[in-house]
């Protein structure tokens, strides 16, 4: 069997690659959030709003009736790389059991160590993107600020301030205490959105742990243990971002939070070298480069539970 695995791949090619590495963790990969995928550059992110529709009684003339603005908020990925080594010898045998077992059993495995490799890496990228998506902190140092950030940094939304003690610490949340809790942030929902499609309330896995034994305590367990229902709240959609921070909650529409890629366009990259030839190990070096990041609109709509 051939031991070199180098391959280079850009653009389209690369995109094969780089699409499941960003976007297949479970925020983006279930379509939480709106997703552009080809930002070479940035983007602005439009948004119109108009009066009520203003009815006229009928007739023959074309007449305005209400206004309507349009405004934009820009989305500018940062661009980021991924430079890992990996040796051949740690994943040759695993890979040469599940290149056996899928020719007796028939099924679709990678059909070369190349592709094994590189599968590798995309579940690690898919996991870290997942964790920046909400949690980045900046748009530097190989991060990219995360939608956490950029909700506690806009004014204009609703803020609900996690519960305190007498001496101003943080009550930490627990099945005891999410019901009330996530009641608080249904309260502060926009009438505008409440009720929208796509609206849900994003919660980290410590408060979907919370919640389902809350549930239990009240006797859905049935419903809950067994997958019979989706995660709900009076009727709202909870939404599961294992990115999130533990104890912080977004109620928003998906139509409101933004991730930006390049990776549909030329600028995306992949590469696998084979060391062998260079220095004679039995290295393999994974580089991608790709860009991300985050934004929002129309922030009164949206609600920050901090």
């Amino acid at each position: 069997m051939a031991d070199s695995i180098t391959g280079n791949f850009a653009g389209e090619k690369a995109a094969g690659y780089i699409y499941p590495a960003l976007l297949s963790g479970k925020t983006l990969g279930e379509g939480n959030v709106t997703i552009h995928e080809n930002v070479a550059y940035k983007l602005n992110v439009r948004n119109i709003e108009g009066t009520a529709a203003n009815f006229q009684a009928a007739g023959c003339d074309f007449n305005d009736s209400g206004d309507v603005t349009i405004s934009d908020v820009v989305l500018t990925p940062v661009d980021l790389m991924i430079n890992r080594t990996l040796c051949k010898q740690d994943f040759r045998s695993q890979w040469e059991s599940l290149e056996m077992r899928g020719r007796m059993l028939g099924q679709e495995l990678p059909t070369s160590l190349l592709d094994f490799f590189i599968e590798k890496n995309v579940s690690l990228i898919s996991a870290q993107v997942e964790t920046l998506l909400w949690t980045g902190a900046n748009d530097a140092t190989g991060n990219f600020t995360g939608l956490e950030t950029r909700l506690a940094a806009d004014g204009t939304v609703v803020d609900v301030a996690i519960p305190t003690d007498g001496g101003g610490v943080d009550i930490p949340l627990s099945a005891s205490t999410i019901i009330a809790q996530l009641g608080r942030v249904r309260d502060a929902i926009s009438n505008a959105v409440y009720g929208k499609e796509d609206l849900a309330i994003y919660i980290p896995t410590s408060i979907q742990k919370f919640y389902i034994a809350a549930q239990a305590a009240l006797g859905y367990q049935n419903l809950y243990h067994d997958g019979v229902t989706g995660l709900n709240f009076e009727g709202i959609p909870l939404k599961v971002a294992p990115g999130m921070s533990d104890d912080k909650m977004v109620a928003a529409r998906a139509a409101d939070l933004h991730f930006g890629t390049n990776v549909m366009t030329d600028m995306a990259e992949v590469r696998a070298l084979d060391m062998a030839e260079l220095d004679g190990s039995d290295n393999v070096r994974f580089i991608a480069r790709f860009s991300a990041g985050t934004q929002n609109t129309n922030g009164a709509d949206i609600v920050l539970f901090s």
